[in-house]
């Protein structure tokens, strides 16, 4: 049987250098998969945000924000998209425009206004940036246009989730 000796294990400083630094990356690269693992698992356990409702209907019944953006809607949005976002002459139906349209183009929309003008349309719609009553209640109202566009809300005046049938 063949005898060691300890100098036949020792290694130069550059190698041992080397394996640290070798056995570092691993371990720094293990500890980022693992964190990255126990981070899918986690999305995949809970609902992601982007498929978040921004409204809550509960037994046809709405929160106090969908009720504030029905509110809202009315004052401001009713006279040109008619009654519960269904459209007019004057303006499209917002419930079908908000099946293909992201609440950021809702809401650059809102606040900078459109304009379709060409041969066969003339188009537009009025920025409301400035229109304070608009702006601070933006997402009540597209929470509302949301659940009317989704088929969670019916139409007319939505009771309010807590109120009696009285």
């Amino acid at each position: 049987m063949p005898r060691y000796r300890l100098a036949d294990f020792a290694m130069s400083d550059k190698k041992a250098g080397l394996l640290i630094s070798t056995a570092f990356a691993a371990t720094f690269l293990l500890g980022v998969s693992a964190l990255a693992l126990s981070e899918n698992a986690r999305a995949d356990s809970a609902p992601a945000e982007s498929d978040a409702k921004p409204y809550i209907v509960q037994n046809g019944r709405v929160d106090h924000h969908v009720f504030n953006g029905y509110r809202r809607y009315g004052d401001n949005c009713l006279r040109c998209h008619g009654p519960d976002g269904a459209g007019s002459s004057y303006a499209p139906a917002l419930v079908d425009s908000l099946k293909h349209m992201t609440k950021e183009q809702f809401e650059n929309t809102v606040i900078n206004g459109r304009q379709d003008v060409n041969t066969a349309n003339q188009n537009v719609m009025p920025a409301f940036g400035l229109n304070p009553d608009v702006v601070e209640n933006l997402d009540d109202i597209y929470g509302y246009l949301k659940a009317r566009s989704d088929g969670a809300l019916g139409r007319g005046r939505p009771k309010q989730i807590g109120d009696d049938d009285n």
